[in-house]
């Protein structure tokens, strides 16, 4: 049984993470398989957005512990979390029931979270002994208050949907059976836009969150000013003024 499934259609990649007898805990097959599919979604031009998610009744709870005690497990936090960090394309984290430690780190690493009513989120790595090492000490404080965070992740509690949503930790809370459908319809939205303005987007808005304002500002001024030279900035104008669905060509 493949650890992780990964669906292509229409522009989008679905990665699903395929151990529910573990509640979808990772060990270092699933981990590399998870990136391998991030791998694919940046080098791709054909695939413009992604979707995460966890078959079962969890999302995700982390790393395997049986496994992180093997000696096989030394560095395993340093290929999936860099790549989460430097994709250029948008991913959206679809999430239901457990979604703790590595788990939420991965829901972290996603541009959009949404989730389902009996969702948990928690990060224990403190009553194991640890802290965070896939970026959880650092994204889960720019994501939600650092006062929420920092409780958090001092006491290795949890939080559910509403507490999640009410934080800004989730974008929407839904029932179980419009989790994906939901997903997908987001990803759809965005494959409609401009491919080359989705990524210029995501890299002027993150890289512009670690810059004072004043040199972020001016970040966006030269992604604007390169995309305004694109030829889908041309067809995007053209398209809109003739009242037809645009044909971005990425460049």
């Amino acid at each position: 049984m493949d650890k992780v499934i990964v669906e292509k259609s229409g522009g989008i990649i679905h990665v699903r993470i395929n151990r529910p007898e573990v509640y979808n805990a990772c060990d270092g097959e699933t981990y590399n398989a998870i990136a391998d599919a991030w791998d694919e979604l940046e080098s791709d031009p054909e695939l413009r957005v992604g979707i995460l998610s966890g078959e079962g009744k969890a999302f995700c709870t982390g790393t395997d512990i049986g496994w992180v005690k093997t000696p096989n497990a030394e560095g395993f936090v340093d290929r999936l979390y860099p790549r989460l960090l430097s994709l250029t394309k948008p991913v959206i984290a679809a999430i239901q029931g457990h979604c703790n430690g590595g788990g939420l780190e991965q829901a972290l690493g996603a541009d959009i979270r949404i989730c389902t009513e009996d969702a948990k989120f928690g990060s224990g790595e403190i009553r194991l002994g640890w802290i965070p090492g896939g970026h959880g000490t650092q994204r889960l404080p720019r994501v939600i208050p650092l006062g929420p965070a920092l409780e958090l992740l001092y006491t290795g509690g949890r939080i559910d949907a509403a507490d999640a949503y009410r934080l800004g930790l989730v974008n929407h809370v839904v029932s179980p059976d419009q989790l994906l459908e939901k997903s997908r319809q987001i990803a759809g939205e965005i494959v409609k836009s401009a491919p080359l303005a989705v990524q210029k987007m995501k890299t002027t808005v993150m890289q512009g969150l670690g810059m004072p304002l004043e040199q972020a500002v001016r970040l966006e001024k030269e992604s604007f000013e390169f995309l305004m030279r694109t030829e889908d900035s041309k067809e995007g104008a053209l398209a809109f003024a003739e009242k037809r669905a645009p044909n971005w060509k990425a460049r």
